[in-house]
């Protein structure tokens, strides 16, 4: 194993730009490539990729390895792996991260059998033993009650999985350098056992919950689903995104597309009302990269409280409609509109 050295990431590009995720993922590989030493790289499997490589450098990476070849232009498992597995067998990476995209998971399960090394998926936190160079992948586990920290000591490359909007890419460097370089890949067309026929592309017309702005969320401490209508009141005024947790989905108060933690969805808004959420683990991993929370709860010693900007201990039923009511009075102020820009 001491021959594997340096940290990877795989680069996830969709119709010629950078997935988010990855470029999250830089940032989070760039600090564990300084600690350890080490070169940071990505990696990049597409057709017509060649041209968005410096992209890479920009956002963190010495180097980039790039495979451009027409049968990689959409996604498959069979030949992205070979790809992928093939760059990993020669380069021999120490750490291999990817995105816990759909792409990103049946990519990194599918490598990590052919290379016979291990995997944590969905990880929250990432670290490094430097003494050790031993992967610190930490996850929430037993149902969001505790954080689990993952370690693979016997193989390499150690891998992760890491759930968009966890990690924070650095600020882009258009004057950065570093190396590009491409590799060929024996592949053709032919000897896929999978082909592409059609790609559909989700046609909903409403805004994907991590990509909200303002997000009023609830808690089963709202009581009972006429007590928690005052969440989608609140989201009303204001113009927001409406949330909550496992226990108020798994109540059937909200849809699943709208549970936020660590089985659900994980936000970044720009303001975030916890209301009534005591503030389990298992919630707080899905919202606490959010600029601004505002909780409101009857306990004054709750969780949440730990991760709020500000927090209001009362009862939600008599806070939120003052809440509304104020916002109200703004919006006709500024002529009925509201924005968070």
């Amino acid at each position: 194993m001491e021959e594997n050295q340096g940290v990877w990431v795989f680069i996830e590009v969709n119709e010629g730009k950078i997935e988010g995720v990855s470029l999250e993922l830089l940032g989070a590989g760039r600090k564990l490539a300084d600690k350890l030493e080490v070169p940071l790289s990505g990696v990049m499997l597409g057709e017509g990729v060649l041209p968005i490589a410096n992209e890479v450098i920009y956002a963190g990476a010495d180097q980039v390895y790039v495979v451009d070849h027409p049968v990689l232009k959409n996604y498959r498992t069979e030949s992205y792996m070979k790809g992928v597995c093939t760059l990993a067998e020669k380069y021999k990476p120490e750490i291999f991260l990817y995105g816990a995209t759909p792409n990103g998971k049946d990519l990194a399960s599918a490598v990590a059998t052919d290379l016979s090394t291990g995997l944590t998926a969905d990880t929250t936190m990432l670290d490094v033993d430097v003494e050790k160079r031993l992967l610190e992948a930490s996850r929430p586990a037993f149902g969001g009650n505790i954080m689990a920290t993952i370690l693979c000591k016997k193989h390499r490359p150690q891998m992760a999985t890491v759930r968009p909007k966890v990690m924070k890419a650095l600020e882009t460097d258009n004057g950065r350098k570093g190396i590009i370089i491409e590799e060929e890949l024996d592949l053709r067309e032919e000897d896929m056992r999978t082909k592409v026929i059609k790609i559909v592309k989700d046609v909903t017309k409403k805004a994907s919950l991590a990509e909200a702005h303002v997000i009023v969320a609830g808690g089963k401490g709202l009581g009972d689903l006429q007590g928690f209508q005052v969440i989608h009141d609140l989201a009303d005024v204001i113009g927001a995104s409406v949330g909550g947790t496992r226990d108020v989905v798994e109540a059937g108060w909200l849809k699943h597309e709208q549970q936020i933690g660590q089985t659900g969805e994980t936000v970044t808004p720009k303001i975030y009302f916890a209301i009534g959420i005591s503030g389990a683990i298992q919630h707080v991993e899905g919202m606490k990269n959010s600029e601004l929370i505002i909780a409101i709860n009857k306990d004054p010693n709750a969780p949440i409280f730990d991760v709020a900007t500000y927090g209001i201990v009362g009862d939600a039923m008599e806070i939120v409609p003052k809440l509304i009511q104020q916002f109200k009075e703004l919006s006709k102020e500024k002529g009925g509109e509201m924005s968070y820009a």
